[in-house]
């Protein structure tokens, strides 16, 4: 028996251009202002080191605070999944979801296989390299309504990268399961390589745009509710 279906975000539950052309622009837009304000903020200060420290490290140069702005600008730009960007990004959505500026964005067919899993006793699962901060707030914040209360666990880059196996195998130890009772969806076919080197089972999504690749494919949760 599946104990936890884990989902990726972005093209599983989500349409990637929600993430690409809605929240990757708007953090772009908003971040030199959010950061010129909140300068003091734990969250923000310690993000601030990450990245001067990280450009030290690749480029042996230190970052003025207008400089650190720019290279979080340059990697909003190439998608860098860095545990600083992720961090501001989700700071910055936050303001954007509670002044009601865009809603997270759900396909139709997540809702109801949410709610599926749930009546077999089984639990729901996130892993994205976007923070746990944000996470919630897509789902918290959806178009269809608050689901964070289906949720048990959220995963992000802190456990590692989403392309390597030990990332999913310490995902399995921390919700005390076996392997081969946690199945993974996702649209990215590195990613279910590293899951089902680690033992899970996987599905990859077909979502318009996506190329199909090895695995067993779906196009829609509705299709994999068969199997339940």
């Amino acid at each position: 028996m599946i104990k936890l279906f884990l989902f990726d975000i972005e093209g599983t539950t989500t349409d990637i251009n929600f993430v690409h052309k809605v929240l990757f622009p708007y953090s772009a837009k908003c971040m030199q202002d959010y950061i010129l304000h909140h300068q003091t903020h734990p969250l923000v200060v310690d993000a601030i080191q990450e990245v001067r420290d990280t450009v030290w490290k690749e480029e042996k140069r230190q970052l003025g605070l207008y400089e650190v702005i720019d290279k979080l600008q340059e990697w909003i730009k190439r998608d860098r999944k860095h545990r600083a960007l992720k961090t501001i990004q989700g700071l910055i959505w936050d303001v954007g979801y509670s002044k009601n500026d865009f809603k997270g964005h759900v396909y139709p067919d997540t809702k109801p296989f949410f709610k599926t899993i749930l009546e077999k006793g089984s639990k729901v699962g996130i892993y994205s390299s976007g923070s746990v901060h944000a996470q919630k707030l897509i789902f918290g914040y959806s178009i269809e309504g608050d689901l964070t209360p289906m949720i048990s666990y959220y995963f992000d880059t802190n456990v590692g990268g989403k392309r390597e196996v030990t990332s999913y195998q310490k995902i399995t130890q921390e919700v005390g399961l076996r392997p081969e009772e946690i199945h993974f969806f996702s649209d990215i076919p590195e990613e279910l390589v590293a899951a089902e080197a680690a033992g899970m089972g996987v599905t990859q999504l077909l979502r318009p745009g996506t190329k199909s690749s090895r695995f067993e494919s779906i196009t829609s949760f509705d299709t994999f509710k068969n199997y339940l």
